[in-house]
């Protein structure tokens, strides 16, 4: 579940999913945050052999060997089920937490691909098996570690707005519970 400005530059379509980048640990390739009663909550899909250099992201394999599906859809079933859309979309997400995959990158492009839906957005996802050197110039979305990508998003109403301040850098699932339809309005900078 990416952050809402990862889905900020997806909705721009000028982006190339590298499946040959290296994964690297402890970076939001398996990482997301969404807003607790308590603040910000990461969740982390665990995979195989964290500490394997150099292996592409399409080869990393997801551990299922403890219970953090479960952990993630309890997480988030408290988080947003008073928000004003989750009735709406969690049926959407929760295969997510049902299902296994082999692959990291297999989970990431259909829950990408679900929330692109979700928030209106048709366009394909354009996707490289080879490892995409970044240009001069270009926006290099894969952050060494939990640097996310660095775009300004308006405020919305989050869940919590009542007992603490608006917190930015959170997956886009948080706008989209809490904004609907409107979401994609967020995500366009409108």
């Amino acid at each position: 579940m990416g952050s809402v400005e990862y889905f900020a530059h997806l909705r721009r379509g000028d982006y190339v999913i590298d499946t040959g980048e290296h994964f690297i640990k402890r970076s939001q390739r398996n990482r997301t945050v969404i807003l607790s009663a308590n603040g910000p909550l990461a969740l982390t899909v665990n995979v195989e052999h964290a500490n394997t250099p150099r292996r592409p992201m399409r080869d990393v394999r997801i551990d299922y060997s403890k219970r953090w599906q479960h952990q993630h859809w309890v997480s988030i079933v408290s988080a947003y089920r008073s928000a004003p859309y989750f009735d709406h979309y969690a049926p959407q997400i929760e295969p997510f937490y049902r299902r296994e995959w082999r692959y990291l990158l297999d989970y990431n492009m259909e829950y990408t691909a679900t929330l692109l839906r979700m928030l209106g957005i048709t366009a394909p996802l354009h996707v490289s098996d080879q490892y995409v050197e970044a240009a001069e110039g270009d926006t290099d979305l894969r952050p060494r570690h939990n640097e996310g990508p660095t775009v300004d998003v308006e405020p919305y109403i989050q869940v919590f707005s009542d007992r603490m301040p608006f917190v930015a850098g959170l997956s886009v699932l948080d706008l989209i519970m809490c904004e609907g339809p409107a979401a994609i309005d967020v995500v366009s900078g409108r």
